[in-house]
């Protein structure tokens, strides 16, 4: 009696399934586990189970249930359209691969600081790459993005330090650190660390470049950088170097020669025979880093020096020291180095600056300024129509012309107020008002100036304004032209009770530095090159 009451039972289900695939799936969900308490059955036959079957047919009800299970796991699988309510016991809601990928980006704590010293600490996930650190840094303080903020690593034991590439992971970096090192990681701007890409022809001097096969022809500084990029050809960097012998005090002389497989030195003269070649070290295991201070550091004969470091932590006694002549060389051989390390990878790193593995991408960036010297022309408004000035001497007369205008203005609307003082008051405002700029560093020295300029890179048109030491009254600008920093000096002049300050002994008069600088920025005048990129400390 029980047993066919079962079978009609199943029965009955087997129909409902075929009329309803939504009752076949809840169905076979509550008979694959045998929770059948979870879902709301009939009164009858919650009251049926609770009547225990005879003992004869115990064995054949359980071989039943067996197979009915059986059935119900062979049952092809139906969609359910509410997995949250009626999942399956066989898989996991959550995906094994969701905390496979948490925990690969586990986060750890950093400290940055600024050239001021100042730090700021940064929760970062451990895959992220030094440009997206730079690019969290500059969202969070406001920056504007032009492509020349870096991330340095800074060695103070050793005296030594490096430009973190952008796409190398950070948490690596900071992985070969020794445990008592005090070695910090530095932000600031690098105007030089694509510059090659622009203008290679002051990054690679004819005298110090040769080639492995014969060319027809000269070789243009930008061909020489397609050939550092292609495996398959490669030119040949040679020159004097002072080496500091291993274990040794004392520094030596030698010619050496840097080819894809390594550095080497020579044993005989400039001679490149093979006989006379002796490797000197590999880069592909190693980072390149420049000393600023080497000669009192580690007695270098000279402040251009850079040496090698392995990859792991190590002293001083792992470091292979060299010291270049000039900078101009020392930047040609770092530059090469860098090229045949990492080939097109930089080159990828210039042209798409926002590919990075944290998500900082170009749409959540902060809008970047036009800086280009070709984005600006004089143009004349006085007429019916606007014309552009394509004369450049009346375009200068033009520029001083409305500069002193408008600075008349901005004096007048300060001393009318009928301040008896009103005038000098106004004078003063204009000698100070630059202390506010960021291109002005007040009271630092003609050495602190020059290195400024170089950590921020030896570009042309870099520069920074600074009180002059030998002249209280007067100041300075100091300028990167040509891989060289050069300083001219801005000297006062009186004229009918009003103080102007000029470049040229007064031809060109300006009424505050401010002025001085916006002309130069548009107008190479006597400098050099025209002002470009100006050197600033910046707290985070």
């Amino acid at each position: 009696m029980t047993t066919s009451l079962q079978d009609g039972q199943s029965a009955a289900g087997r129909a409902a399934a075929r009329d309803s695939p939504l009752a076949a799936q809840v169905c076979g969900a509550a008979q694959g586990r045998g929770d059948a308490h979870d879902l709301a059955p009939a009164p009858w036959l919650h009251a049926r189970t609770l009547l225990p079957p005879p003992d004869g047919t115990r064995g054949c009800a359980a071989d039943r249930r067996k197979k009915k299970d059986l059935d119900v796991l062979e049952m092809p699988s139906i969609p359910n359209p509410f997995p949250e309510l009626c999942c399956s016991p066989f898989t996991s809601v959550l995906s094994a691969d969701l905390f496979s990928k948490e925990n690969s980006r586990k986060k750890q704590v950093i400290k940055v600081y600024s050239e001021d010293e100042t730090s700021r600490a940064l929760d970062v996930p451990s895959d992220i790459t030094a440009r997206d650190v730079c690019q969290l840094l500059i969202l969070k303080n406001h920056y504007i993005d032009d492509h020349s903020w870096t991330l340095f690593e800074h060695l103070p034991h050793i005296g030594v330090e490096r430009t973190i590439e952008d796409h190398e992971l950070v948490i690596e970096v900071l992985s070969n650190w020794g445990i008592e090192e005090e070695n910090k990681l530095y932000f600031r701007k690098n105007y030089a660390k694509y510059e090659f890409f622009k203008n290679p022809v002051y990054f690679f001097p004819e005298h110090m470049v040769s080639f492995a096969t014969e060319t027809n022809g000269e070789i243009s500084p930008t061909q020489i950088l397609q050939m550092f990029l292609s495996s398959s050809t490669y030119p040949e960097i040679h020159g004097f170097l002072h080496a500091k012998e291993q274990g040794k005090k004392s520094w030596k002389k030698v010619y050496f020669f840097l080819r894809r497989s390594g550095l080497y030195f020579s044993t005989k003269g400039t001679s490149k025979e093979p006989r006379h070649l002796q490797f000197f070290t590999e880069f592909g295991n190693s980072d390149i880093y420049v000393s600023p201070a080497g000669k009192k550091k580690h007695g270098a004969p000279t402040n251009y020096g850079f040496c090698f470091k392995p990859n792991k932590a190590g002293g001083p006694r792992d470091l292979k020291m060299l010291c270049a002549e000039e900078e101009q060389s020392r930047t040609c051989w770092v530059t090469a180095i860098r090229l045949l390390k990492y080939g097109t990878q930089l080159y990828q790193n210039y042209m798409h600056p926002y590919q990075g593995r944290s998500g900082c991408s170009s749409q959540s960036v902060s809008p970047m300024r036009s800086i280009s010297e070709n984005s600006l022309v004089a143009m004349d408004f006085s007429g019916q129509k606007s014309r552009v000035i394509e004369n450049p001497t009346e375009a200068l007369s033009v520029a001083v012309e409305e500069g002193l205008a408008w600075r008349k203005k901005g004096c007048l609307r300060l001393g009318s107020h009928g301040s008896p003082t009103a005038s000098s008051q106004s004078s003063a405002t204009n000698m100070a008002i630059h202390r506010s700029q960021p291109w002005f560093h007040h009271k630092i020295s003609r050495d602190e100036a020059q290195r400024l300029i170089i950590q921020q890179g030896l570009v042309d048109g870099v520069f920074l304004v600074r009180d002059s030491q030998s002249n209280p009254k007067t100041f300075v600008l100091s300028m990167s032209h040509g891989q060289k920093i050069k300083h001219f000096q801005i000297i006062p002049v009186e004229d009918d009770g009003e103080m102007f300050h000029t470049l040229d002994d007064g031809h060109t008069r300006f009424t505050d530095l401010i002025q001085l600088v916006e002309f130069y920025q548009l107008n190479k005048g006597v400098l050099p090159c025209k002002l470009k990129h100006y050197c600033s400390r910046i707290a985070l």
